[in-house]
This record gives structure tokens, sequence and C-alpha cells, in this order.
């Protein structure tokens, strides 16, 4: 997409600790330049999308939060694009391939937005064997995956060759749904041709099944392996990355290029024109819209990421971060806002939930104004799939409900 006039970076892009800007009101910074920093917790550095002038050191919107602190970038369109060269990978230890990733600001792209250099570094007692590859991109309408898969195949395969070499393991395995036969013909073909006696490289072909793509799913599916409960996928010797994080981590090690553009899916029945577009982080939903030729009459809701996980938005002011999976533009006749009505205790809820929760009792004990009392039935190892809401024949939020237990819950 090209580039709007003015760019908001949101300072909390991932989990942990918001970034502190290091750049000044009116002062000019380049592509790629440092523009905030992490200096105490968990984080990464944040990076410049583009070169101009910083505008103003504000508030923008937010999905979310309905508003975070963020920097504004007035774009200079008349700067030449920043072109970076290759460097030898093959070479460097893996504290130093580490090391870049961190640098470029690397988190997870499909997910809740980790810092990968922590999750390349696992604690010692548990040993890593096998690194798995997410491309399942079970959500309906979201295909940014799938094309990063069809049109860059081989950047992916690199970039699961260096997250080997930092983790000291041989085996990968990349699971894609079965109902993406392309992808999974593109990444065999690279994963034949990247594989060597030291990185074996294998694709699955998954079944279609909601939530698919979920860390602890993928990883029973693909090698049998259960995670415990409010644990870690380290603890059964596996590390789980999204393939568009694979293809962000070669573009860091190999060309230095931080993580400030990333590839969208605007679809739905009420955009003009549907596509799948490499925005720059800090582009605001509003601009997008404009380059695609509108909203047509008919829109009645707005989704910031997935239909299941997703967050409906009133504005078309909130910014893409680097965690923005997709944003959804839906008509009447693609959601359903009749009001909920109480529990039939039907229990599809029960049946429905791939952790095996109670959904049905969470919200319950919500509605009576008990969510302290929520633990008891797996509330904080609900990872909010929706999968609860989309069978419930009432019609209850249960995702809301799991979220407002949380958030009451951990006051």
């Amino acid at each position: 997409m090209p580039v709007p006039d003015e760019l908001e970076i949101i300072l909390g892009q991932h989990i942990g600790a918001p970034c502190t800007p290091t750049v000044a009101k009116r002062g000019e910074v380049q592509e790629g330049e440092i523009i905030g920093e992490v200096t105490k917790g968990l984080g990464v550095p944040l990076h410049a999308p583009v070169a101009g002038k910083i505008k103003d050191l504000g508030m923008s919107a937010h999905p979310m939060r309905v508003s975070a602190p963020s920097i504004t970038i007035t774009v200079n369109h008349e700067a030449e694009p920043r072109h970076y060269q290759a460097q030898d990978w093959q070479t460097v230890d893996a504290k130093e391939l580490l090391a870049r990733v961190h640098a470029a600001g690397i988190i997870g792209i499909g997910g809740a937005g980790f810092p990968t250099h922590v999750k390349l570094s696992p604690p010692p007692d548990n040993p890593i064997d096998t690194l798995l590859l997410n491309g399942a991109e079970c959500e309906p309408y979201i295909t940014a995956d799938h094309r990063q898969m069809l049109e860059h195949a081989a950047d992916i395969i690199e970039g699961a060759k260096i997250i080997l070499r930092i983790l000291g393991i041989k085996n990968c395995h990349i699971g894609i749904e079965s109902n993406k036969p392309d992808a999974i013909l593109a990444m065999t073909e690279a994963a034949r041709a990247g594989s060597t006696a030291d990185y074996s490289l294998t694709v699955k072909a998954l079944q279609v099944k909601y939530p698919q793509g979920s860390e602890k799913q993928l990883i029973q599916a693909i090698t049998g392996r259960k995670v415990p409960a409010m644990a870690l996928p380290s603890a059964v010797g596996v590390v789980v990355h999204n393939v568009s994080t694979a293809s962000a981590i070669r573009d860091a090690v190999v060309f230095g290029k931080p993580l400030y553009e990333k590839v969208v899916t605007i679809a739905g029945q009420g955009i003009a024109r549907p596509a799948n577009l490499m925005v720059k982080v800090g582009t605001k939903i509003g601009d997008i819209v404009k380059y695609l030729g509108g909203l047509k009459p008919d829109l009645a809701k707005i989704v910031m990421g997935g239909p299941m996980m997703g967050f409906a938005v009133s504005s078309l002011d909130i910014p893409v971060t680097k965690t923005t999976s997709a944003v959804l533009f839906l008509t009447e006749a693609e959601t359903d806002t009749e009001p909920h009505s109480q529990c039939i205790r039907c229990g599809w809820c029960l049946e429905a939930c791939p952790m095996g929760l109670e959904p049905k009792e969470i919200a319950i004990y919500v509605e009576a104004n008990r969510p302290e009392d929520t633990a008891q039935f797996g509330v904080f190892e609900c990872f909010e799939c929706g999968s609860c809401a989309y069978v419930c024949p009432a019609k209850r939020p249960l995702v809301q409900f799991v979220r407002l237990a949380k958030m009451k819950a951990k006051r």
C-alpha cells in the first residue's frame, strides 16, 4: 500500500513494558531508525517505518484500551526508500543471531505479540528438540499467512533455518491446513530445497478444524505431545513460531531490516475492494479504506483481527500494529447483532471448548458478580478462541465474559 501522509505508531505493541520514546517533537527521523526503547522489563525496540518529522508524542485510538501513548510521524514522501544489504549469517554464532532478532524489534506476528528473542531463549531445564512453524491460519477471512507462504516460501524456510541455528536443533515441522493445497505445495518444495544434513524441514498437512492454529492444539496435532495446563510449549520440548514471524526473522538477520511493515488481510462484504496489503505499522484504518475505494452502505461492524478472536472497533482512526493480522468490514448478512438470552444449559460450549473448560459457569459467575471464583472453571487457561460463543444457541457473549472475569480476578 502507498504510504499515507501520517503514521501513528503505538508505543505498546507487544506483551511486556511499552517503549519509551527516544525522539523529540519536531525531530527528523530516518526509515528504520529506533524511535522507542524498553529500558526495564520485557520488550523490544520500536523503529520508524518511514523517513519524516515527529509531529507529536501523544495518544492514539486503540482497539482494546480506547487510547494508548503513540508517536505521530509526518511522512517525507521525497525521501528515498532505505535499501538493505544482505549479510552472511551461516558463520555467525547463535548469540549474535539472537541479538539481531532483538535489535530488529521482532515479536510474534500471528498472536499476542510475545517478544521473539525471549521465545528463542527457553529455560535450560526444558531442552528443545522441535521447532513448529504455524501456517494453519484457521480463522475465517484471514489469508495473510497464506499469501506469504505462496509468494515468499523460500524466505520463510531461511527464517526457519535461522531459528534452528539459534536453538541449536535440527528438526522443523511446518503445519498447514489441508484446505491450502497451493501453500502446502509451495512450502513443501521450498522445504525440500532448504533441507540439508544440518536442517530437516518437513510440511505437515493438518485437518481443517478450528482452532487448529492455536499453539497447544498445533503441538498436539503435529507431535502428539500435550502441553500441561498453565505451562509453555518448551515444557514438552517445542518452540512454535508463525510463518510470517519466520520471514521477519530472515529479514532481520540477513538484511538487518527491522519489523515495521507487515501483510494485513482487508476483507468482508462491507469494503469496496478486499485485498492483502503490505502495510506500514502506524497506518490508520481510514487510510486503508480510502486506498481500497471506501465503505459500502450496508456496513454493520468493523473488526480488527479475525471474526472469532478479533475486537470490534468504532473508529477508523485506529492504527495498524505489528500484531494486526486483519481488518474486517462486515455487513448485516455476515454478523449477528441480536441480543443474547439466559444460559439454557445445553452443554454445547463444553463440547466445543478445545481446552475442556466450562465457559457457561464462568459467564454465570461473572453475571453474579463473582469473577474471583472463576479460576476453578479454568478461566486463566482460556485463550479466547471464541468456539463457545460461536456454538451457543442463546447467543451469549461467552468470550467477553471470560475477558471480564480475567480482568476482575487479577485486581
